[in-house]
C-alpha cells in the first residue's frame, strides 16, 4: 500500500476555497429568500450625469403585467448598498419592489459624496420610472445618514411616496449641523407622510439626529425634534401611532434593544421596519414581521470573508516554495530580547500609543484636511494620518532600543529587515503579495459573478474596486505599506521572545494581543459608558467610535498575517506587504470618496 502525504497547506488552500464559494452560495441563498427575488445589479444616470448604482430587489411574478409596490432603502455615511441587504430581502419576500442605493461617492455610485442630496431624489425617480413598481405606492426606508437622502428625496418629489421609514436616523439632522453640499429638510408633524422610527436603545447618534441627550428611550421620546415630528406636546409613547396613514400623518417609534450599526445586525429592528411598511403601503402577502431570513446571507458572506483570509496563508507559504520567491526565505534569528518587567513596559507602550493616537489622526484627516484629487477619501485619510504617526512613533522607539542595545550580528537580520542580494528578499515578497491579495481578488470577482455577494460581515468587507478606486489604492498604498514594515519591525525585531520565537501559536497570540489590546481597551472606554447610560463617552465621537469597531477584526487579522509569514520567511517584508495590499483594498473600497473624481 502506497503512503500518501497529502501537504496540510494543501488541505488549508481547498478548505478556505470550500469556504469561499460554499459561503457564497449561501449567501445568495439567504439574500434571494432561496431564490424566490430576484437582485439584480442595476446602475443609472442621476442628476449631472452622475452614474448612479444599487440592487433592485424583484419579489417572483412582479413585472410590468403584474406590478408591486416599491421600496427605496438607503445605506448610511461610509457604507454601501449591502448593508441594507436585510431590510431590502424582508422587504421583497413580502412583496414590495427595492431598490437598495449607494449613495453618491459610496460603492458603485460616482463621487463626489453628498452630491445630488445623497443621491436620494435620482434614486425615488429611477425606482418610480421602473414599469414593475406601482407609481402609487412606493415607500422610503432609510439608516443614518440614509435617511437623510430619503428625507430629500421626500421633499423633492413629495407626489411619490406614501411612507417614510427612519432606523437609526431622523428627518434631517439637529438644526445646523452642516452638511457639504447637500441640504436636507427637517420633520414636522406633517412631514414626511407616514413616519415610521426604528432608533435604537443604544445608537451612538442619538445627539446628532433627535438632539436626545442620550439613547434611551425616555430621553429620545422626550426631546424637542422627536416631539416636533410626532405632532405632540408631551413624551413620545414607544409603540403608539400618532396620526392616520390616510392623511398622511401617522407615526409610531420603537426602540430596538441594540446600537446604531447593531440595527442592520436585529431581528427585532428588522421587524419593526417591515411592520411599518405593512401598515403603510400594504400588499397582498401576509407574512409575520418576525418571519426573517436574511441572517443567511450575513453567515454565507462571514464564511466567505473567513475563507478568503484563511487563503493567504497556504497560498502565500506555497509560492514561497517556489522560484523565484524562494529568494524571500531565510531563517528566523535568534530572540532578540527575555520576557521580563522591561518587556512588559515595552509591549504595553506599543499597545496603547495607537489607541491613543487615533482620535486625534482621524479628526485630523475628516475634518481638518479636505479630501482632494490626491488624497479623495477623509475617513482613509485619517486612517493614514493614524498610520504615519504610528510609523515614526515606532521608527524612533525601536531606533532608541537599538543604539542602546548591546550586541553583535548584522542589525538588518535581527530586526527582520534584511534585504538579500540586490533587494531580492524585497522585491519578491511584493510579488508574493500581489499574487496572493490578487488571487483573493480575482476569487471575489468570481463569487460576485455566480451570487451576487462580497465578502463581509456587518460593515466589514472586502469588495469589487471601482476605478475611481485605483488611484486613491496606489496613492495609499505605501502609507500603509511603511506602517506595516515599521509594525512587523516592533514585533519581531524587538518583542520577540524565545517563546515567541519557536512557537508560532504563541507568537500569534501575544502579538495579537499587543496589537489589538489597546483598541480593546478604547472601544470599551466608549462602549461601557453606552451599555450603562445610553451615550458614549464622547458623543460628538460617535463616527470614529463605531469605525475603531472595525479594528478589532482587520488588525487581528494583521497580527496573524505578519507572525505567519515573519516564521515561515525570517523577514518582515512578505507579511507587511500582504497586510498592506490586502488593507488598503479593504479601506479604499468600503468607505466614501468626498473627492470629484
Amino acid at each position: 500500500m502506497v503512503d500518501v502525504k497529502i501537504d496540510r497547506r494543501v488541505g488549508l488552500l481547498v478548505l478556505s476555497l470550500v469556504l469561499v464559494f460554499g459561503g457564497g452560495a449561501l449567501g445568495y441563498w439567504g439574500h434571494t429568500a432561496g431564490g424566490s427575488v430576484s437582485v439584480q445589479d442595476v446602475q443609472f444616470e442621476g442628476t449631472n450625469g452622475t452614474t448612479m448604482s444599487g440592487h433592485l430587489y424583484v419579489p417572483d411574478g412582479v413585472s410590468a403585467e403584474n406590478p408591486a409596490p416599491g421600496v427605496l432603502a438607503v445605506h448610511g455615511y461610509v457604507n454601501t448598498k449591502q448593508v441594507q441587504s436585510p431590510f431590502a430581502t424582508e422587504y421583497a419576500r413580502r412583496g414590495y419592489v427595492v431598490l437598495a442605493l449607494d449613495q453618491t461617492g459610496h460603492g458603485g455610485s460616482e463621487p463626489p459624496a453628498f452630491a445630488n442630496a445623497f443621491g436620494g431624489p435620482d434614486g425615488l425617480a429611477y425606482l418610480q420610472s421602473r414599469s414593475m413598481v406601482a407609481n402609487d405606492s412606493i415607500a422610503l426606508s432609510g439608516h443614518s445618514m440614509g435617511g437623510w437622502a430619503i428625507t430629500a428625496a421626500a421633499a423633492v418629489h413629495p407626489r411619490k411616496y406614501d411612507a417614510a421609514i427612519y432606523q437609526g436616523s431622523g428627518p434631517g439632522p439637529i438644526p445646523g449641523f452642516p452638511i457639504p453640499n447637500a441640504t436636507a429638510p427637517n420633520g414636522s408633524a406633517t412631514f414626511p407622510r407616514n413616519v415610521g422610527v426604528v432608533f435604537a436603545e443604544y445608537d451612538e447618534f442619538h445627539w446628532l439626529m433627535w438632539g436626545a441627550a442620550a439613547a434611551d428611550s425616555g430621553t429620545v421620546r422626550s426631546a424637542t425634534k422627536t416631539k416636533a415630528v410626532f405632532g405632540t406636546d408631551g413624551p413620545v409613547e414607544e409603540g403608539q401611532v400618532y396620526g392616520n396613514v390616510e392623511s398622511g400623518s401617522a407615526r409610531k417609534l420603537t426602540t430596538p434593544a441594540t446600537t446604531h450599526p447593531g440595527t442592520h445586525l436585529s431581528t427585532a429592528a428588522v421587524a419593526d421596519s417591515v411592520e411599518w411598511l405593512q401598515r403603510t403601503a400594504p400588499t397582498e402577502t401576509d407574512l409575520s414581521p418576525t418571519n426573517q431570513v436574511w441572517y443567511w446571507k450575513e453567515v454565507g458572506t462571514l464564511l466567505a470573508l473567513f475563507g478568503a483570509v484563511l487563503f493567504v496563508f497556504p497560498a502565500g507559504s506555497l509560492l514561497l516554495d517556489r522560484d523565484p520567491f524562494a529568494a524571500a526565505v531565510d531563517t528566523v534569528p535568534d530572540a532578540v530580547t527575555e520576557r521580563g518587567g522591561w518587556w512588559y513596559a515595552n509591549a504595553a507602550v506599543a499597545a496603547v500609543l495607537p489607541a491613543l493616537t487615533y482620535y486625534p489622526a482621524m479628526i485630523l484627516g475628516d475634518q481638518v484636511l479636505s479630501a482632494n484629487a490626491i488624497f479623495p477619501q477623509t475617513i482613509t485619510n485619517g486612517v493614514a494620518i493614524w498610520a504615519l504617526v504610528n510609523t515614526l512613533l515606532t521608527v524612533t522607539l525601536v531606533g532608541i532600543w537599538h543604539v542602546r542595545r548591546d550586541g553583535d550580528g548584522d542589525a538588518l537580520a535581527r530586526l527582520g529587515l534584511a534585504a538579500g542580494e540586490s533587494g531580492g528578499a524585497v522585491t519578491r515578497a511584493l510579488g508574493v503579495a500581489v499574487a496572493v491579495v490578487g488571487a483573493v481578488y480575482l476569487s471575489l470577482v468570481a463569487v460576485d459573478t455566480l451570487f451576487n455577494v462580497d465578502y463581509r460581515i456587518w460593515f466589514v468587507a472586502l469588495k469589487l474596486l471601482q476605478p475611481w478606486h485605483v488611484g486613491a489604492f496606489l496613492v495609499y498604498l505605501p502609507v500603509f505599506g511603511a506602517f506595516f514594515v515599521a509594525l512587523g519591525v516592533l514585533l519581531h525585531g524587538r518583542l520577540r521572545t524565545p517563546a515567541t520565537t519557536t512557537s508560532l501559536r504563541r507568537a500569534m497570540a501575544t502579538n495579537t494581543v499587543i496589537v489589538v489590546g489597546g483598541f480593546v481597551l478604547l472601544v470599551a472606554a466608549q462602549y461601557v459608558p453606552l451599555l450603562l447610560g445610553h451615550a458614549l463617552a464622547t458623543p460628538p465621537l460617535a463616527l470614529y467610535a463605531i469605525v475603531s469597531l472595525s479594528f478589532l477584526p482587520v488588525l487581528t487579522a494583521a497580527a496573524v498575517i505578519s507572525t505567519y509569514f515573519y516564521h515561515r520567511t525570517g523577514g518582515v517584508w512578505t507579511g507587511a506587504f500582504v497586510n498592506a495590499v490586502l488593507i488598503t483594498w479593504f479601506l479604499v473600497a468600503s468607505t466614501a470618496t468626498q473627492a470629484p473624481i
